[in-house]
């Protein structure tokens, strides 16, 4: 028998990796920065793991070099490396003051690394309230999330939002907002916004499959998740998180004024 697959297939993946390292939104991926740093015939790295070593190799190389900087530091935190992607980014800021792209990558390593109100601090330098970033500003938002400033964090993705109207990924951060403060008509309304959108990801899909579950309606919950979870996995997720609310509801104590996610945890 094929054994169940862990929360964070559903939970923790769509909950915490939507919520910050989906929540950072338009931050670059390894394959995104390939491009800027070599020829375009050059494939990227095939794993975190050796994209960690390719662009340390290229860090050491030449350490002051914003572009390669960001580029490691992205890298360190896709293969899991945290805090040595804070300490890569940390120098990189020192070396190039000013920088706001370098600003931006070491605001999202420290979200990544739970440093949340250093984060927000480092974050606002990245950009200025005359040219303000769309995808800063939803950062920005999560980071206030994972400090219980839930109000706050919303006018922060309403101010994305009217710079890029339907965004999906600002939707389902929003989205993830009010499912924090159990809010979860409002989080499924703004969820569905953002999976109506042809830009809306497994993310979204995944982040709307859970609010409907929380909410009990664990079929409409499962069929969601199957456009990106084999049918057994989706169908296990989805027990899973039944199986939870329900021992909620039967404990009535510690656990009934907690949500039924890990979602003020750190990122996957």
């Amino acid at each position: 028998m094929r054994q169940q697959p862990p929360i964070s297939r559903l939970l923790v993946s769509a909950a915490l990796a939507a919520l910050l390292a989906a929540g950072l939104g338009g931050c670059q991926t390894v394959s995104d920065v390939t491009g800027s740093l070599g020829s375009r015939a050059e494939p990227p790295p095939a794993t975190p793991q050796r994209a960690a070593e390719v662009y340390g190799e290229r860090y050491r190389a030449n350490p002051k070099d914003p572009a390669i900087a960001v580029a490691y530091g992205q890298a360190l935190r896709n293969n899991g490396q945290r805090e040595q992607a804070v300490a890569v980014l940390e120098q990189a800021t020192l070396a190039n003051a000013g920088n706001k792209t370098v600003l931006a990558a070491y605001g999202r390593a420290l979200a990544d690394n739970g440093n949340f109100k250093l984060a927000f601090d480092v974050l606002a330098r990245a950009h200025s309230p005359d040219n303000p970033d769309w995808k800063l500003l939803s950062v920005q938002g999560t980071v206030l999330d994972q400090m219980g400033r839930h109000d706050e964090a919303r006018r922060y993705y309403e101010s994305a939002l009217k710079i890029m109207p339907g965004e999906p990924s600002v939707l389902s951060n929003l989205g993830l907002s009010y499912m924090l403060t159990r809010e979860l008509p409002k989080a499924e309304d703004a969820l569905r916004q953002a999976y109506g959108s042809q830009r809306a990801d497994a993310r979204v899909r995944q982040n709307l499959a859970l609010v409907i579950g929380l909410q009990g309606r664990f079929a409409e919950a499962e069929q969601i998740a199957r456009a990106d979870l084999p049918p057994d996995e989706a169908a296990a997720n989805v027990a899973y998180l039944k199986q939870m609310i329900q021992g909620q509801t039967q404990g009535k104590g510690k656990a009934r004024n907690s949500t039924p996610m890990a979602a003020l945890n750190q990122p996957d």
